[in-house]
């Protein structure tokens, strides 16, 4: 129940700093893109300027292009009667009509335009950019035949089947460039022409220029932005995790304190009752009446001391070990295996505990130091029997060389381990959680004490375990 909760906990501080990246992304998004409109807006602003101006100079007394005005003029003028005619008998014809001028119109200006060369000298002379490009286009076209009421001959977006609809375009009817993308950013002028007479005309038309690669040199030109986005993302991101793993350290130290203050209460309660109890016991006049209760009791209270001075030494001794001074020596492996298990037997007593060391050749000597070995030994026997629930715990030590180093192997059959155990055994207080230690004593330090031991010597260990399986702690050390 306790993980789970803790697993929740952790889950919903992700999500929060997910969605609250995403959030920021999006925030970051919103301002790139409108930094991306107000550069679209603003590029090749004073170039525009400089075109609308020469070109609007140059048309001053014509319309569309240099030359434009005679053509659209002829059209118009010997139609125009026609025009009305039909426009006040006849409607469809004159939709007919309409459609047939405008096309032939649109053919003549396209054939006879000189913008290109108008355009050309424009760039040239004003020394802009060779690769420019432009779309000159008529919007709409209308006749008045009263001076005030204008009669639509053509307009954008109006369906004219009878045009041609090759240089149809959405925007107006293209007269010349090559321009693909028209829009207000590259909208260079949009005039419109008309005269106040009757039988005349009004017509709207427009010039767009721009760079073919615009989209590439605005964001060429928001480098900068991107940048500072990309980096500040960045920033955030290494932030949050640092910030995340070094909380979810605490958050584990305190777990692991919090660990360690309820087995150690529990380690020290089960010998101070105990010594509270024979001590009431030593009290009592009936009892030590007989003096063959008093040695019984006393020792009872020697061996509960004895617990609790091994449990104080274990808490103690982690700074000793950090700081230790090893005092190595030359030692046969066998031999001192032989002696640390003579003494372990006699702690066993009546336990179902079954230890096997095999033969070890008699050259292998090891340099070491003889207390934090005989500890590191003990405290993998204490793991093995304590982690075993089968009926009869069976421990096996073996040894052998390869090359040069010894390879100390101490198995047992106990209830193995998950490979995500192994990972944090070595830790300070570090106690697995799982329904089958949850039963188990300890303070986490036995394979700490392990570790620090193999570390001191410069030794290296490896764990083989799998859960169910049992577990085999591999030592190796340079044979002396």
């Amino acid at each position: 129940m306790g993980r789970s909760v803790k697993s929740t906990s952790i889950l919903i501080y992700k999500i929060i700093a997910v969605l609250s990246f995403l959030v920021l992304l999006g925030v970051q998004f919103f301002l790139v893109y409108n930094t991306y409109m107000l550069k679209d807006e603003h590029y090749f602003y004073a170039e525009k300027q400089l075109i609308k101006r020469v070109y609007s100079k140059g048309i001053r007394n014509d319309k569309v292009y240099p030359g434009g005005q005679q053509i659209i003029d002829t059209f118009i003028n010997r139609n125009m009667h026609e025009l009305e005619r039909l426009y006040k008998t006849d409607p469809s014809a004159f939709n007919v009509k309409r459609q047939k001028i405008c096309d032939s119109l649109f053919t003549k200006l396209r054939a006879k335009s000189s913008m290109d060369d108008f355009f050309t000298q424009i760039v040239k002379e004003n020394h802009l950019k060779h690769d420019l490009q432009y779309r000159l286009l008529i919007k709409t076209l209308s006749i008045t035949f009263s001076g005030s009421n204008y009669i639509i001959l053509f307009q954008n977006g109006h369906r004219l089947p009878l045009l041609d609809s090759s240089y149809i375009l959405p925007e107006g009817a293209s007269i010349d460039g090559d321009l693909k993308t028209l829009n207000m950013q590259n909208q260079v002028a949009s005039l419109t022409v008309s005269a106040s007479s009757a039988y005349s005309y009004q017509i709207t038309f427009e010039l767009y220029v721009d760079s073919p690669n615009r989209t590439w040199a605005i964001l060429n030109l928001m480098k900068p932005t991107f940048a500072l986005s990309f980096f500040s993302l960045l920033a955030v991101m290494i932030i949050y995790f640092f910030t995340f793993r070094n909380w979810l350290r605490q958050k584990k130290l305190a777990e692991m304190k919090s660990d360690f203050v309820n087995s150690i209460t529990h380690e020290f309660h089960t010998p101070l009752a105990t010594i509270m109890v024979a001590n009431k016991s030593l009290q009592n006049e009936k009892i030590i009446e007989k003096k063959e209760n008093i040695a019984p009791l006393t020792d009872i209270i020697s061996r509960q001391t004895g617990r609790l001075k091994t449990i104080f030494s274990q808490v103690l001794d982690i700074t000793v070990m950090n700081n230790a001074t090893l005092k190595k020596d030359s030692y046969l492996l066998g031999k001192l295996l032989e002696e640390i298990l003579l003494d372990y037997r006699l702690t066993l007593g009546n336990k179902s505990v079954e230890i096997k060391l095999d033969k070890i050749p008699d050259d292998f000597m090891v340099f070491l130091d003889k207390f934090w070995f005989t500890t590191t030994v003990l405290n993998l026997f204490e793991n093995a029997i304590k982690y075993n629930s089968s009926p009869v715990k069976k421990i096996r030590i073996h040894a052998q060389l390869d090359k040069k180093t010894i390879q100390l192997s101490i198995a047992d059959n106990g209830i193995g381990m998950s490979q995500k155990t192994i990972r944090h055994i070595f830790e300070k207080f570090y106690r697995s959680k799982n329904k089958s230690t949850e039963d188990v004593n300890g303070l986490g330090l036995g394979l700490f004490y392990v570790n620090q031991c193999i570390l001191a010597h410069g030794w290296t260990l490896d764990v083989e375990s799998k859960e169910g399986h049992g577990t085999e702690f591999i030592i190796m050390m340079p044979k002396g």
